[in-house]
């Protein structure tokens, strides 16, 4: 039986090591092609490449793997894959990640994990977007990577009913075990956000961007709610960003 062709990517960059714990995974269920960012884009969200060319390099940093590392962003990455190194190729799972660092509620729009998963979809390949909500380098990646099989091989045996694409955070072991898995909906929240203001050894004024999270949902149902909780949280998304509650009250706008 012909094994599912699968596409990684990721924002922080061909050698994080979220990105090679994916491979992992799915290396056990299908065969492997990895387009990566050649260094970490993050907060990059849907950002392309218009104003320079892109370049790809093959590269041996995964055992039997094929690898390339890409000096775009990673929708770039996804693009190149599709259109130039897989083009002829039918994919059956584009996977994004594992990010080292939380996507779940706004955050969504930011990411450059999610962004690159988000892209692929709108190719009708199923995607994932899958991030582990420890920021650290060496975060410990070993104990989801059983959920992340488990989810992959989901999507490649069932589909994603009604849509493409799955937004996945996973509660990082330092906080506490992993209680299991809730499918839920994108929590209301947002960035407050301040400008930390400097002067460099130049003598020139910088700004930082700093800010709080804050989740102003108090729904139960919410991936916020469900990784407070300990629980994985999968969120069925998509592009669509119409407001389906406000057509009705905007049609007098209609001549």
């Amino acid at each position: 039986m012909k094994k599912p062709l699968i596409l990684i990517t990721n924002d922080d960059g061909i050698s994080a090591p979220g990105i090679k714990a994916l491979i992992e995974v799915a290396m056990k269920l299908g065969e492997v092609v990895v387009v990566a960012p050649d260094s970490p884009q993050s907060g990059q969200g849907h950002a392309i490449t218009l104003e320079q060319p892109l370049r790809l390099h093959p590269v041996n940093l995964y055992p039997g793997i094929q690898a390339w590392e890409c000096s775009g962003t990673p929708v770039d990455c996804v693009k190149l894959a599709k259109n130039i190194l897989l083009k002829d190729r039918e994919v059956s799972l584009c996977v994004s990640g594992i990010n080292h660092g939380s996507n779940a509620a706004i955050n969504i729009l930011y990411s450059g994990t999610l962004s690159a998963a988000m892209e692929a979809s709108l190719e009708k390949i199923p995607s994932i977007g899958f991030s582990l909500l420890d920021f650290n380098w060496d975060a410990d990646f070993e104990p989801c990577k059983e959920w992340v099989s488990y989810i992959m091989e989901f999507v490649l045996t069932q589909g994603i009913p009604m849509g493409n694409l799955l937004n996945v955070n996973i509660p990082a072991k330092k906080d506490f075990p992993i209680q299991g898995l809730k499918v839920c909906k994108q929590a209301n929240s947002r960035w407050v956000e301040e400008y930390v203001t400097g002067i460099d050894p130049r003598g020139q004024k910088y700004y930082w961007l700093t800010g709080k999270f804050v989740n102003e949902d108090e729904d139960g149902d919410t991936d916020i709610k469900a990784l407070q909780a300990g629980y994985i949280s999968v969120v069925p998304s998509h592009h669509d960003l119409t407001n389906y509650k406000s057509l009705p009250s905007l049609k007098v706008l209609e001549k």
